[in-house]
């Protein structure tokens, strides 16, 4: 949307002014299609605004996530037999209703996720784009597959759902990916508990109430709000999951991964894990580059939804010839940046989700003020929400603290290269692999990092954020996850089996 338009502008403030009416409200537990309603609830608080309650959500417990699960095994039963294009219709329901209320989603983002009118605008896009891609690739896999064909014999290949899916999506794109990840799995014909993200569960409150006005049957998706540590690691255990569909940090990641491959006493399959968990990316400048240019990508990269991003550049690693110049304007950038209020209109960056992360991120800026130069931010913002400033810190080494650990907040550090072959092996010197960036006008500089920058996602010449559904398939190496390849051709596979079948004539 482009909100210097005033017709938008004002659809925007009023989406905003709706949802701010509605603010507070109860959500219920949604299993088998039934609510309910527990004693023990999750508040959700408006990260612009400690004091402002977005919502309360009942919460789990062990036996009613086992009720979830039953209830998402007798749904699998009769849900995997219905045929992809109903499934596929379903989805495209969703997607038109989600269109008609886009500014009411993205007016929940913007007070919930803390995301500012762009980002909220963005996030709401993808997960339409999510649906509509999904639905379409589902009506593909299930038409008939190109196989070799001899004499005698006929041979068809068929996509048959898993089962029942864990699903546990991320607090950054609470809409966008949670949506993602729950309409692939049941497209495809498997039934799913989602776990919401627990900053915020009112998101995905509001998407299954969409799924079941779009016409969902029940227990096809079981909403099952409650900890990790409650719930999570039971779901994740629990000998009839059939796959576990995760997006977030690396420690959470690898710990379902860990507890996933256990093989739990009844079960007879070896779980699938899908997971997407982060990353440590770099924008790489060269020399003979418009430092201007590759600054303004570096800032946009970095500093986007104050930097919450697993694929926000949090390191800029830059050629010696052309380091102070790219020093000096990503700096002046970044002074220019406002923080507030996310419903604020104009507003760059919003706060950070929650006390956690905003202690965590403040922690990391001291770190870094030892271990390099502060040129701009360096602590906290103000006003009555999670707020920090955006911060840049130069003349970082390539092993430091902020250089190696995942920070996802506004640090951005700056790193000198003494050529570009010096640049990529700083690029390629963490544990993770998922977004990078080239800005070269060599060729055979960029053809190098094309065959060399190991990471899922690769981008010469602009910002390494925003990858779009069908366009830039998402997921990345090492530890940023399984490479899933979201929004790509190959992500339904992951929650489908291939079985071949050949008659002799």
């Amino acid at each position: 949307m482009d909100f210097t338009q005033p017709d938008i502008r004002e659809k925007m403030l009023s989406a905003l002014k709706k949802v701010e009416a509605e603010l507070g409200r109860e959500y219920p537990l949604v299993i088998g299609g039934e609510k309910i309603t527990t004693a023990d609830k999750s508040t959700s608080i408006n990260p612009s605004n400690k004091d402002q309650v977005i919502g309360v959500v009942s919460k789990a417990d062990q036996d009613l996530a086992e009720q979830a699960m039953q209830s998402a095994l007798a749904t699998f039963e009769w849900w995997q037999d219905v045929e992809p294009k109903e499934r596929a219709r379903i989805l495209l329901k969703a997607a038109a209703i989600m269109r008609r209320r886009k500014y009411e989603f993205s007016a929940w983002l913007v007070y919930e996720a803390g995301k500012n009118w762009a980002e909220a605008d963005a996030d709401t896009a993808e997960a339409i784009d999510f649906m509509e891609f999904y639905a379409r690739e589902m009506v593909r896999l299930s038409e008939d597959q190109n196989l070799t064909r001899i004499a005698g014999e006929d041979n068809e290949l068929v996509y048959l759902p898993l089962g029942v899916g864990i699903v546990i999506p991320p607090w950054n794109f609470p809409l966008a990916i949670m949506v993602g990840m729950t309409t692939a799995a049941i497209v495809a014909g498997n039934t799913v508990v989602l776990k919401p993200a627990t900053p915020t569960p009112v998101i995905a409150a509001k998407f299954v109430e969409l799924l079941e006005e779009a016409g969902l049957p029940g227990g096809v998706v079981n909403f099952c709000n409650g900890s990790g540590s409650v719930i999570g690691d039971y779901l994740v255990d629990h000998p009839k999951t059939r796959f576990i569909s995760f997006t977030g940090s690396k420690e959470v990641g690898i710990r379902i991964y860990e507890r996933a491959a256990k093989v739990q006493k009844g079960q007879i399959w070896l779980k699938r894990v899908v997971a997407e968990m982060g990353g440590k990316d770099a924008l790489v400048v060269d020399k003979g580059v418009n430092a201007l240019e590759a600054a303004q990508a570096i800032v946009t990269s970095a500093f986007g939804f104050s930097g919450q991003k697993c694929s926000a550049a949090s390191r800029a690693i830059v050629h010696a010839e052309i380091y102070d110049e790219v020093v000096n304007h990503v700096a002046e950038l970044t002074r220019k940046l406002t923080v507030g209020p996310s419903h604020i209109e104009g507003v760059n960056l919003g706060p950070v989700v929650d006390e956690s992360a905003y202690n965590s991120i403040l922690k990391y800026i001291e770190i870094g003020k030892g271990e390099g130069r502060l040129l701009a931010g360096g602590g906290k913002a103000e006003g009555n929400g999670f707020f920090i400033q955006p911060t840049v810190i130069a003349d970082v080494d390539r092993n430091a603290r902020i250089a190696q650990e995942e920070i996802f907040g506004p640090v951005l550090a700056i790193i000198k290269a003494e050529d570009f072959d010096d640049a990529l092996a700083i690029a390629n010197g963490t544990e993770f692999g998922l977004t990078g960036g080239v800005f070269s006008n060599d060729r055979f500089n960029l053809k190098k990092a094309r065959e060399k920058f190991h990471v899922g996602n690769l981008y010469f010449n602009r910002k390494i954020t925003g990858a779009l559904v069908g366009v830039q398939p998402f997921g990345g190496f090492n530890m940023s996850g399984t490479d899933s390849k979201a929004g790509g051709y190959d992500y339904l596979l992951q929650f489908t089996q291939a079985k071949c079948v050949v008659e002799r004539f």
